[in-house]
């Protein structure tokens, strides 16, 4: 008769799982049983600290609603979030790098014309955006969207916001590439910024004296038909967070240098209002499928 003490009980939680008609979800059970029982051992773990975690767990939970996941935050924080995007995407070919979703993509990216201000009724310094799509041959990309967001000037994103019930998005958009795989727009320049810190993982970040703060940067989503999805963020050279992103979510072929201009018009020929910013980059896409992640804790239509 199997004794369940602390050597042999391992083994009898990992048999177990051997009827799982799914060998993936046995072969991931049992390795989360595995590494879960040998944290239990290695740490000698108390019943305090563990019913602190799962006091934690619970109040992450707690604080998930329709348009915030804390749970998205803890993995982001803890590194799993860019870990599971490593190796998934561990051969590039060349095409541009990925990095987290992140836990404001929310799914309501309307499109809208070239050259658009997606920031129009916020306070902060311009920037123009022009960028393009292609292949990794360097063939442009037609007919390809692009999802946009990125946070205010204090650091919020429009979902964040009591307004956005009332006045929907804003610094969020959807772009269609051009026959040269080219798309532009407006908007403000993006600041470093704190994830939010009102919740538990805020609180583990406060306790624990990491700093909170996320280099500036902007999301995309590039989902080419016959491409492999290309979720990412183009950071800001010169951030002072840049080497200390708290959700590790930095690499070096997604900095981007933005040029501080002074011209009376940009690049479309419209006329500026003083000083404004340049960003380009250009995106590079794999030939694959799949379809680009819906945010956690939504519903996937049967059909998608």
């Amino acid at each position: 008769m199997t004794q369940f003490n602390d050597t042999e009980l391992t083994a009898a939680v990992i048999k177990s799982f051997d009827q799982t008609p799914d060998p993936r979800a046995k072969f991931l059970l049992q390795e989360l049983v595995k590494s879960l029982h040998d944290y239990v051992r290695k740490t000698d773990l108390t019943f305090e600290e563990w019913d602190y975690a799962i006091g934690f767990l619970t109040r992450t939970g707690q604080k998930c609603t329709d348009i915030r996941q804390e749970f998205i935050l803890l993995s982001d924080v803890l590194g799993v979030s860019m870990l599971v995007d490593a190796v998934n995407h561990r051969d590039r070919d060349g095409a541009t790098e990925t990095t987290v979703l992140g836990p404001f993509y929310v799914g309501e990216h309307k499109v809208t014309p070239h050259g658009t201000d997606i920031s129009a009724s916020l306070p902060g310094e311009r920037m123009f955006v022009q960028s393009r799509v292609t292949d990794l041959a360097g063939k442009p990309l037609a007919g390809v969207p692009v999802d946009v967001w990125h946070a205010d000037t204090d650091g919020h994103y429009d979902s964040q916001k009591p307004s956005y019930a009332t006045e929907g998005p804003s610094s969020r958009a959807r772009f269609i590439t051009d026959a040269d795989g080219r798309f532009t727009f407006r908007t403000i320049l993006p600041c470093s910024y704190p994830i939010p810190t009102d919740g538990p993982v805020g609180q583990m970040i406060t306790q624990t004296n990491r700093h909170p703060m996320r280099p500036a940067h902007v999301h995309f989503l590039v989902n080419a038909e016959g491409y492999e999805p290309l979720i990412t963020h183009v950071f800001i050279d010169g951030d002072k967070y840049i080497d200390s992103d708290v959700v590790f979510g930095v690499k070096n072929d997604l900095i981007a240098k933005v040029e501080k201009r002074s011209d009376a018009t940009m690049p479309d020929g419209k006329r500026s209002d003083g000083v404004w910013h340049l960003m380009t980059y250009e995106f590079r896409v794999k030939p694959g499928g799949g379809m680009a992640p819906a945010p956690l804790g939504t519903k996937v239509p049967e059909h998608a």
